[in-house]
């Protein structure tokens, strides 16, 4: 399938609570990953889309899920997406040497991830 879904992000207020309480329902594999001053939760699934918790970066704001679709190129997906009637939420931004992301959100609102792994 061209562009499927490859990660799921919590941005969540209480990450301890979080983790908690999906590691508890799913049995997911958790494993923290230092990223700056937060560090960043990965969550392992085996089989299937696995993703990812972190604290909300925007103070004030609720919990959220949200979705990243795999793309060739970040910058190009992100500006055709733009010219397509998105907004830009986060411009293209690289993840340690994992690849680069961008979040846009649609014209109906609904933000959206999208994201290019690094190339061997």
């Amino acid at each position: 399938m061209p562009n499927p879904f490859v990660h799921v992000e919590l941005a969540t207020t209480d990450v301890a609570k979080a983790k908690n309480f999906y590691g508890k329902l799913f049995s997911w594999t958790l494993e923290d990953l230092p990223m700056g001053s937060e560090p960043y939760t990965m969550i392992r699934v085996g089989e299937g889309t696995g993703g990812g918790i972190m604290k909300h970066p925007v103070p004030g704001a609720p919990s959220a899920w949200l979705a990243y679709v795999l793309v060739d190129d970040v910058m190009v997906a992100t500006q055709k997406a733009k010219s397509l009637g998105a907004t830009i939420m986060k411009d293209v931004q690289p993840v340690m040497d994992a690849g680069r992301f961008s979040i846009i959100l649609d014209p109906t609102g609904a933000a959206l991830g999208l994201w290019e792994p690094k190339k061997a």
